[in-house]
């Protein structure tokens, strides 16, 4: 039921200037409200899934659990530098975010590198962004939002081919829970936005994820962790896959409701099957190019369904 008042909480936040003046232009509010968020989802998608593609070619040399656990780690570590979080001043309540947002991000990313593991990384990304769009329509208040979700749906079936039965009934399995925990980390990562300056509360919320999965990783990979190869490469899929589009993802929910957030994550798929082509050398067939336009077609209608949603709001503010 919680997640519920989510997106009107996120929605009606918007004005108030204590909780992102320096992470966003504090100068024009409106317009970065209508288009600052939808550019900082977009960006932090198209680093995303490139550090995914990545992180496949770093498998065989650290396993999924090795790759995680750099990943995490190396975020942690850079996060915490530039950030630099006030650890005093917090209430119980704020803590508790945190920690949850931590273990949200560890279980995802474990559970998604499992995936990929056992299935290629498109249906895996097909999969996973099925606890975004079930969270758009859960969450939205508007019959229009759960259209656009509808179609997203749509598409990203016809991307995995209209079923998933020749694949790896474990992955199918890790890539459906990796999908739970995105869900859970679009509305944690919303309330740590809110709760803490900047991207403080991603920085603290990286080093519970990290610290947690460093026993796992210590008992996968081993020593292979400190090869020098394997970490100039987990770091790279960590500033990729983490520290970029974790940071961009919590200043946009500061301002984008977690319906509209949750339908722009089918735009992931997309974005997917771009970098297999590109880094691993994965074709589109016209089956799948058609389901990434029907996937794109939902996202536009949501950004432009809350862009006509806030101008019509303006009048009444004004008065």
């Amino acid at each position: 039921m919680s997640t519920v008042n989510t997106p009107s909480a996120a929605n009606s936040t918007p004005p108030a200037p204590s909780p992102s003046p320096g992470a966003s232009a504090p100068r024009t509010p409106g317009r970065f409200t209508s288009l600052g968020p939808v550019g900082l989802v977009l960006a932090g998608g198209i680093s995303v899934q490139f550090g995914g593609a990545l992180a496949v070619t770093l498998m065989p040399r650290a396993g999924a659990l090795g790759v995680v656990t750099l990943r995490l780690l190396a975020a942690a570590v850079v996060l915490l530098l530039v950030c630099r979080p006030r650890l005093r001043g917090h209430s119980r309540a704020d803590w508790g975010t945190v920690v949850v947002f931590g273990i949200t991000m560890g279980a995802m990313n474990g559970l998604f590198y499992e995936a990929v593991d056992r299935i290629p990384l498109g249906p895996a990304v097909t999969l996973e962004v099925l606890g975004p769009l079930a969270l758009s329509v859960l969450t939205s208040r508007r019959a229009l939002n759960a259209l656009w979700a509808c179609l997203a749906l749509a598409g990203v079936f016809l991307l995995g081919g209209g079923g998933f039965g020749d694949l790896d009934p474990l992955g199918v399995a890790f890539a459906l829970g990796a999908g739970a925990m995105w869900a859970a980390y679009i509305v944690f990562s919303a309330r740590t936005g809110r709760r803490f300056p900047k991207a403080d509360g991603l920085a603290l919320a990286m080093a519970v994820a990290a610290l947690l999965f460093l026993p796992l990783g210590i008992a996968e990979a081993g020593t292979r962790l400190l090869d020098p190869t394997t970490v100039a490469l987990g770091s790279s899929v960590a500033l990729l896959s983490s520290v970029l589009p974790y940071t961009l993802e919590l200043l946009a929910l500061r301002r984008l409701p977690a319906s509209t957030f949750a339908i722009l994550m089918s735009l992931e798929p997309a974005i997917a099957a771009t970098a297999g082509f590109l880094v691993l050398g994965q074709f589109l067939s016209p089956t799948e190019a058609a389901a990434i336009a029907l996937v794109i077609a939902a996202s536009i209608g949501a950004v432009r369904t809350q862009i006509g949603r806030g101008k019509a709001a303006l009048p009444a503010e004004g008065q």
